[in-house]
C-alpha cells in the first residue's frame, strides 16, 4: 500500500508498505472531476508538479486534517495508485473495501458543498439542501467508502466539518435509502444480496464496468478486471462469484 506522508518543510512524499506493517493513516473520499487530468496522478506527484493541478487542492485539506487529527500518513485514491500499472490497479481495487475499512479517520471532502451564503457569511443549516443534492452520492465508488470505513467525517468545499456518519445519519439514511444498521457497522453479510444490490441502483461511475467492480468490497469477492468487457459481462462474472461465496444465496 502506498501513503502519502506530510514531511516538516510541509511537502509531501508517497511511502510504500507492505500489508504486515501499513502504520496508522487516514483516507480521503471524493468525487473526481469531470476532466480527470485537472487531478493530481501518482505520476504528478513522483515529478514534483502536483501542485500546478487543481486537484491538489483535496490533497492540501486532506494533509492538513490528517495533521489535525494527529496523524501522519493518508491515502488518496488519484495518486497513491500508480493507475498506468494495469496489476497494481486491479489490486488497488480489490482491495479498496479493506483500506477504506481499517482507515482510522475517512474525510469526505464535498466540493459542490458551501457553508457560505451569498454574502459570503457563514451560515447554517443553510448547506443542508446542497448536502443532500451532493454528487458524492450519486458515485459507484463512494457507496464503499460511505459503508466501510467507522469513522467518517463530512466536510464542506470550504474545509469545514459539518458532521459524521453517526450525527447525520438520519440525513444520509434518508438521502441514500441505506438503513441504519449498515452504517453503524454490521456485517454486510447479514444484510441480504438484493437490499445490498439496490444501494448502487441509481449511482454511477465513469466507466460502465465500474458500476460492477466498485461492488466487489460490498459482497467482500475479488475477481479480474476486464475492461471492455461491458456492464453486462462484468455483472454476469460478479453474480458467479456472490453464487460461489454465498452457496447459492443469489
Amino acid at each position: 500500500m502506498r501513503l502519502l506522508e506530510r514531511q516538516q518543510d510541509g511537502s509531501l512524499a508517497l511511502r510504500e508498505f507492505s500489508d504486515r506493517n501499513v502504520p496508522t493513516y487516514a483516507i480521503l473520499s471524493h468525487t473526481w472531476a469531470t476532466d480527470h487530468s485537472r487531478e493530481v496522478s501518482f505520476q504528478d506527484v513522483e515529478s514534483g508538479t502536483a501542485k500546478t493541478k487543481p486537484g491538489y487542492e483535496k490533497i492540501r485539506f486532506c494533509a492538513k486534517q490528517t495533521a489535525a487529527d494527529g496523524l501522519r500518513f493518508f491515502w488518496i485514491d488519484t495518486c497513491c495508485i500508480d493507475k498506468k500499472n494495469a496489476v497494481e490497479l486491479a489490486t488497488a481495487i480489490n482491495s479498496m473495501f479493506r483500506w477504506y475499512q481499517k482507515a482510522a479517520r475517512c474525510y469526505v471532502y464535498l466540493s459542490d458543498v458551501s457553508i457560505r451564503g451569498e454574502q459570503g457569511r457563514q451560515f447554517s443549516p443553510g448547506w443542508e439542501p446542497g448536502f443532500r443534492k451532493s454528487r458524492w452520492f450519486t458515485r459507484g465508488w463512494t457507496l464503499q467508502e460511505l459503508i466501510a470505513p467507522t469513522l467518517v467525517d463530512f466536510f464542506s468545499s470550504e474545509g469545514e466539518r459539518l458532521g459524521t456518519k453517526l450525527s447525520l445519519e438520519s440525513m444520509i439514511c434518508d438521502i441514500t435509502g441505506i438503513a441504519r444498521n449498515a452504517l453503524k457497522g454490521v456485517a454486510l453479510s447479514n444484510i441480504s444480496i438484493e437490499e445490498r444490490m439496490s444501494w448502487a441502483e441509481h449511482r454511477d461511475t465513469s466507466l460502465e464496468e465500474d458500476e460492477v467492480y466498485s461492488l466487489l468490497g460490498i459482497f467482500d469477492v475479488s475477481m479480474p478486471l476486464i475492461y471492455g468487457e461491458g456492464k453486462g459481462k462484468a455483472s454476469r462474472r460478479l453474480k458467479e462469484e456472490i453464487h460461489k461465496s454465498y452457496k447459492g444465496g443469489y
